[in-house]
């Protein structure tokens, strides 16, 4: 088949241009029925509106200022003219400069306006302010005047009158133009989506015969490739750029034969390499497990030593307290000293490497109950120190309650262990932040310098010598350690402003689904009653 003068390329741009053209015609159109329209609407709408207030506002104030002059003939009382002060003058109103502001097109309702403001200024200054004046000087009204006063007041009504009526007449009219454009407007777009429905299904119909028919024949050539017939050569017939495609086709359906051979024998060395792969991911997991199995004999090995050298310790200094002098005393106290201290950072070091390698279930865990039992085992140090310890209403989340248990008692800990010389104040603060909860643990110790706020954070890294705060320098790093282990992070805020004066770490914790904050839990059978409210106390 001889390939078409004219590419698919330029055959849709000029099918589509030409739709696009003739739906520019009719938008076109279309827009402007619909702007002739919203005018006509503001026309009907707004400004007859304003038209017809300030006629209706106008009148108002006329008939309270004629209201307050009768009453004031009567009661002669200075009260009874306020509704007259807060109607203003006529001129205030500037009706006729509304009306022709608002509807300049329409003469008859503005002649009506000017004839309506003029009767209303005829009354006012020729009737009510004499009236007013001769009142307030003494003086009474003759039935005449009276009369007088009725009779150019129901003038200015029957002014006001006709005005509404010319007004209403006018308006009908209006009405009457703007369901004609609408109507039009209808049939507008009426014809253009007509219009738009034709132009899209002959497009359809010429993007059918010049893309989906080739592109179905070049769909079938490639299928019987990729079912298999690599050997089948692709041939396509159609518009030149389904020709150049289909040549495209085949030339890459002889590289993808060639290839295949090579995959083939590239197939062989991937199985062997995910052979070796495999045998080296047996050999980590026996390494760990001897790891595993090697810590816990070696803190057993060491650790029995150990309480022989104390024990022997303090039994020669039991059994020769009388026979040694001081100075063995104080080497027997070293002695015991460090073979605790030994025993203490063996201990802490066990717990760190089993974060994240002895992983329990994931659970929903009460915040509140683990800072009950955080607390318990902190029981002692509390009472000694005399220390404070508050918290907000603490929620539930998503994590190992052993875990969070001892990350909960080590910052107490901490925060009880380096106080100042006031007593110790801790707080638990929380709040959430999208999917998960942010707590804080502040306190009113001896606070943190921002330089050390990433060191302390590392195991073995000490501020203090350990004669001035005992302690392994292992707690901050197993708390980093058990926060990244259930998703969270955990930092030092440097703004000691919004904590208690010392130290504020803060860290997340990811949300338990659907958990709302829990209300606070009694510690009362622990260490006094909690006080009601937003947070609940323990004082040692």
């Amino acid at each position: 088949m001889r390939a078409p003068r004219i590419g698919l390329r330029a055959r849709i741009g000029i099918a589509i241009l030409s739709t696009i053209a003739l739906l520019l015609i009719v938008v076109v159109g279309g827009g402007v029925r619909l702007v002739q329209t919203q005018r006509q609407q503001t026309y009907v709408i707004d400004d007859f509106y304003a038209a017809l207030r300030s006629s209706q506002a106008y009148f108002i104030n006329m008939l309270d200022t004629e209201t307050a002059v009768r009453g004031y003939e009567l009661t002669r009382e200075e009260s009874a003219l306020d509704p007259m002060r807060k109607a203003g003058t006529p001129e205030s109103a500037n009706l006729v400069q509304v009306v022709q502001a608002s509807v300049p097109q329409e003469t008859q309702l503005i002649a009506k306006a000017r004839d309506m403001d003029l009767l209303g200024r005829r009354w006012y200054y020729g009737w009510a302010v004499p009236t007013v004046a001769t009142i307030r000087a003494g003086g009474t009204l003759s039935d005449g005047r009276i009369d007088e006063g009725k009779a150019q007041f129901d003038e200015f009504r029957v002014a006001y009158e006709d005005y509404i009526t010319v007004a209403r007449s006018q308006r009908a009219v209006a009405n009457d133009q703007l369901r004609a454009l609408t109507n039009k407007l209808f049939f507008a777009v009426l014809a253009e989506v007509l219009i738009a429905a034709i132009a899209a299904f002959m497009l359809w119909r010429l993007l059918r015969r010049w893309v989906n028919k080739p592109m179905a024949e070049l769909a079938g050539e490639v299928r019987t490739v990729s079912g298999g017939a690599f050997e089948h050569a692709v041939t396509t017939t159609g518009p030149p750029e389904f020709v150049a495609l289909g040549q495209d086709v085949e030339r890459m359906r002889k590289l993808l034969v060639e290839q295949i051979a090579q995959v083939e024998a590239a197939g062989v060395e991937i199985r062997e390499a995910h052979a070796r792969l495999e045998q080296q991911a047996e050999d980590l997991q026996r390494s760990n497990r001897d790891l595993e199995q090697f810590a816990y004999v070696a803190s057993h090995d060491l650790q029995e030593p150990l309480r022989k050298v104390a024990s022997f310790c303090q039994l020669l200094q039991r059994r020769y307290a009388d026979q040694l002098d001081e100075r063995a005393d104080q080497y027997i106290h070293f002695a015991v000293d460090g073979a605790k201290r030994m025993q203490q950072l063996i201990n802490d070091l066990l717990d760190f490497s089993r974060v994240g390698r002895q992983a329990a279930e994931m659970s929903t865990v009460s915040m509140e109950e683990c800072l009950a039992q955080a607390l318990g085992h902190l029981e002692s140090a509390v009472e000694a120190s005399g220390a404070e310890v508050t918290s907000d209403p603490l929620p539930e989340v998503r994590g190992e309650r052993g875990l969070l248990v001892q990350l909960l008692q080590n910052l107490i800990g901490n925060a009880i262990k380096f106080r100042s010389e006031d007593a110790p104040r801790v707080h638990i603060g929380v709040r959430q932040t999208g999917a998960r909860w942010e707590f804080t643990c502040s306190d009113n110790g001896i606070g943190i310098d921002p330089a050390y706020s990433e060191r302390v954070f590392m195991i073995f890294q000490r501020l203090h010598p350990k004669d001035e705060y005992t302690g392994t320098g292992i707690g901050l790093a197993l708390c980093k350690r058990i926060v990244e282990y259930h998703g969270g992070r955990i930092w030092i805020v440097d703004d000691h402003e919004e904590g208690l004066g010392g130290t504020t770490i803060r860290w997340t914790i990811p949300a338990a689904a659907e958990t709302p904050v829990r209300a606070p839990v009694d510690f009362s059978t622990a260490r006094g009653a909690a006080p009601s409210g937003a947070t609940r106390s323990v004082a040692g």
